[in-house]
């Protein structure tokens, strides 16, 4: 398919899935953030944000704020989980690059608030080793037909748009009531960890250093740099799992919204 195919595969399997509204957001390369917000599919501004996306704009969508949407996004899902979703329900699988993870929009039998959207991607995040830290429930994703400056260019394709195997049907109280045990039992872990000896090692002194930024409302973004350049002598091509996982957990300690990579 050419670009504007995989633009118009993605939207289309939105709109049939019950997604009416979206937000377009392009991030230029000053780091500036243009939005375009609560906008019919068919009244996006493609013709400006390809324009931008040539001079090095990422471009973003989400489904629009303040409205139930029955679709939940996950991020960095490795192409063989999502397939194997995709094989079993309504999915849509987006490919950010070659070598990276999908975006996997899920179909679901209710629509569901922001609030339960980020309560379920949360829950579901966890059990199929998705990021953790884009499950805010209003997350932005990347739009399918357009580069990724960030990984050199390469273009974001819809890897499958699948209608047929239907929608997954969330247990919404099951699901929320797990999340409240576990944030329980996490709480009760950390008050013991603190009342132990504290952590010295670079490891320990890095998640401190860390959920310090995102107190202080410091960029996530900014945080994630900051640790791949710091570890990056310790941990080598590590570095970068390393530091996208250490900042999902913080984010998910100090609670925390964000963008996509």
């Amino acid at each position: 398919m050419r670009a504007n195919e995989h633009t118009q595969s993605m939207l289309g399997w939105w709109g049939e899935a019950g997604v009416g509204q979206a937000d377009l957001a392009v991030r230029r390369s000053s780091g500036a953030m243009i939005w375009h917000r609560d906008l019919s599919l068919r009244s996006l501004p493609l013709s400006w944000a390809r324009a931008e996306n040539v001079r090095g704009a990422e471009v973003y969508v989400r489904p629009a704020r303040g409205y139930r949407w029955p679709v939940v996004f996950l991020d960095d899902v490795t192409a063989p989980k999502a397939v194997g979703i995709a094989r079993k329900y309504d999915a849509l699988l987006v490919q950010t690059s070659p070598a990276g993870g999908c975006h996997v929009w899920l179909s679901c039998s209710l629509a569901l608030a922001e609030d339960t959207r980020r309560q379920v991607q949360g829950w579901l995040a966890r059990r199929i080793e998705a990021d953790p830290a884009s499950t805010s429930g209003e997350h932005l994703g990347r739009l399918a037909g357009f580069r990724n400056w960030k990984r050199g260019g390469t273009w974001v394709n819809v890897l499958e748009a699948r209608r047929g195997g239907g929608p997954w049907e969330p247990r919404v109280d099951e699901i929320c009531r797990s999340r409240r045990a576990a944030r329980a039992k996490q709480a009760c872990g950390e008050a013991v960890q603190g009342s132990e000896r504290a952590d010295t090692s670079e490891s320990g002194r890095e998640w401190g250093w860390i959920c310090g930024m995102l107190q202080a409302g410091d960029d996530p973004r900014l945080a994630y740099s900051r640790l791949v350049d710091r570890a990056r002598p310790r941990r080598g091509d590590d570095a970068e799992r390393y530091a996208r996982r250490t900042v999902a957990r913080a984010l998910e300690r100090v609670g925390h919204g964000g963008v996509t990579s």
